[in-house]
């Protein structure tokens, strides 16, 4: 009876161990710049999803009645076009929402080419090591010795200038960045105890690969996939403002700062709200990556 009494306190004093999501939303979530970026990309997400809904206007509709018109507030401005219409009459706000669509449809996509074949790459190099590896890895050195944006834009020279073209060469640029990181924590971990208890036990290639090292590799993965969608955005912003990428009369951020260089001093809104869009969803984007960062680091945990 005594020791049944003494059962609940002992128990007590050992409890159950963390919830790894709850660990890891106590963490993420002591970053308040980490919260702020979550915020506002969830809030990009919601407004690329309900474009059709939120947007007042077609993206692509002219009309020649309403040129260069400025924001509601300033003189000569209506709440019909509230963030003022561009130099062929097209509305401001519903370029923006669209274009929200666009640029998380290019991020995302070139983040997912890249992680896909950036994780085969650096899986494959740092298991069977060897030439294959050395062949792997100065290839990527090569690929980096090169500016980034240079070299987004002698593929897309070849290719031909458009979207999918676009997309294709910056994920080539930023694919190094995803072998280097799968490579490195693929040598960490398969000199661990784990590893060669799996494979003393049978286990051919395929099941350490993808069952035993990769899992234990996704966490600097998924930090670096969301500082590689602000990349992705940023470098196909770039693209669009030189002409390379999304081609007129599509609603894409980088796209509507090309259409409005030359109206920079007699209509300020037409360059300064594509520019902020790209400035808030980039900066959005990385403070989120901050915050994964923090939470998944075990060295970074307090």
């Amino acid at each position: 009876m005594a020791d049944a009494a003494v059962l609940p306190d002992s128990v007590a004093e050992h409890p159950a161990p963390a919830q790894p999501l709850r660990e890891f939303w106590t963490y993420f979530s002591a970053n308040k710049g980490a919260l702020g970026g979550l915020a506002i990309v969830l809030l990009v997400l919601l407004v690329a999803l309900f474009a059709p809904l939120l947007a007042p206007h077609s993206p692509v509709l002219t009309n020649e009645a309403v040129f260069l018109k400025p924001p509601f507030w300033q003189t000569g401005g209506s709440l019909a076009y509230p963030l003022g219409t561009d130099a062929i009459g097209r509305d401001i706000l519903s370029r923006l929402i669209y274009g929200a669509r666009l640029s998380l449809v290019i991020g995302i996509a070139v983040v997912a080419i890249s992680v896909a074949l950036g994780t085969t790459l650096g899986l494959t190099a740092g298991y069977f090591r060897g030439i294959y590896e050395i062949a792997v890895m100065r290839l990527m050195d090569i690929i980096l010795t090169l500016p980034s944006l240079l070299l987004a834009i002698v593929i897309v020279a070849i290719l031909g200038p458009g979207m999918m073209n676009a997309m294709l060469a910056v994920a080539v640029v930023i694919l190094p960045h995803y072998v280097r990181i799968t490579r490195a924590a693929v040598i960490s971990e398969t000199s661990r105890d784990y590893v060669t208890a799996a494979r003393m036990n049978g286990a051919g290639h395929l099941r350490l690969m993808f069952s035993e090292v990769l899992p234990n590799c996704t966490a600097p993965l998924i930090v670096q996939a969301s500082l590689g969608i602000s990349t992705a955005i940023l470098d196909a912003a770039a693209l669009g403002f030189l002409g390379l990428g999304a081609q007129p009369p599509s609603p894409e951020w980088g796209t509507m700062l090309a259409d409005a260089r030359e109206f920079v001093l007699r209509a300020w809104w037409v360059v300064t709200f594509p520019g902020l869009m790209i400035f808030v969803t980039v900066l959005a984007f990385n403070l989120l990556g901050d915050g994964l960062r923090d939470a998944f680091d075990p060295k970074l945990k307090r």
